[in-house]
């Protein structure tokens, strides 16, 4: 049973964000909830009386015109994080939530990872959160709970970056290159998430979590479902050697096309008493997509 918090009030950073502020728009009122911007407030100033749980979604995230340093990461990643985290327990705090990355396991891999899997880190924006996490777990004790939530690809309405340059691409060409791809790539629907974090704070539960949504599509199947979702008919079939072509001019996109990076998240559903999550693959995309393509 997933307990309410009345009096006590949970802090949110980064709530202009993606994910910051689907979260306070849909769980306002059900949770007291006070915002903090590292942007506009001063940490100096913050007063914490009351604040049973802080929420830290505010981060540096990879810029698409510029690639920050890792200094740049360090300093708002690593640096702000710790610094909000010894605060709060200074200051009373009793629980302290932070989103991360399932990019600290790497990039892509034919294993599945899970909550206990080794990390092996391979950009500066990974390397950042695995250190902001293992920084956070060295303040933890039996009065300063650590939560850590680590996120694959975060989809939903108004989401931008490559999910939004995939739909673009299947809105425009009904014809693509794409066919018989076999990886299995986890995402998480922001619905879903969000349920998984209210869980979280209102069962006072810490440790490490993997949120994903309960399918791993391939590239292929998450074509031919945003397809299906904005009704377009699609021609998908198999480019020989175009897969090395990308590899070579666009790792990155590569990657993201044509490798795995599975996650497995039974530790965090048991945790959590969840047999499966809020929302299913078909209804998270039409949830994503509607206001924009579907008619």
């Amino acid at each position: 049973m997933v307990k309410k918090i009345n009096q006590n009030k949970v802090l949110l950073t980064g709530s202009t964000g993606f994910i910051g502020s689907y979260f306070l728009k849909n769980y306002r009122k059900k949770l007291n909830i006070k915002t903090f911007s590292f942007v506009s407030d001063s940490i100096s100033d913050l007063n914490l009386n009351r604040i049973k749980t802080i929420v830290h979604c505010g981060a540096l995230v990879h810029q698409m015109n510029k690639i920050p340093s890792y200094n740049e990461y360090f300093e708002i990643n690593v640096k702000q994080t710790i610094n909000l985290a010894k605060r709060a327990k200074q200051n009373n705090v009793k629980h302290f939530v932070f989103l991360s990355t399932a990019k600290v396991y790497g990039e892509e891999s034919n294993s599945i990872f899970n909550e206990n899997s080794r990390t092996n880190p391979l950009d500066d924006y990974a390397r950042s959160k695995l250190e902001a996490e293992n920084s956070l777990q060295k303040i933890e004790d039996e009065n300063f709970k650590i939560s850590i939530l680590r996120l694959p690809l975060v989809y939903g309405p108004g989401v931008k970056a490559n999910f939004s340059k995939l739909v673009n691409l299947v809105h425009l060409l009904p014809i693509l290159p794409f066919g018989n791809i076999t990886n299995k790539r986890s995402m998480v629907f922001i619905g879903n998430l969000n349920d998984v974090l209210f869980r979280i704070i209102c069962m006072e539960k810490n440790g490490i979590f993997i949120v994903k949504d309960d399918e791993s599509l391939s590239t292929t199947h998450l074509i031919r479902l945003i397809g299906k979702t904005i009704n377009k008919r699609l021609y998908l079939f198999h480019f020989p050697f175009l897969n090395l072509l990308i590899k070579k001019i666009k790792p990155n996109y590569y990657k993201r096309l044509f490798m795995s990076l599975e996650l497995d998240n039974s530790l965090t559903l048991n945790s959590l008493n969840i047999n499966k999550n809020k929302f299913s693959n078909k209804i998270a995309l039409k949830k994503t997509l509607i206001d924009y393509y579907v008619r």
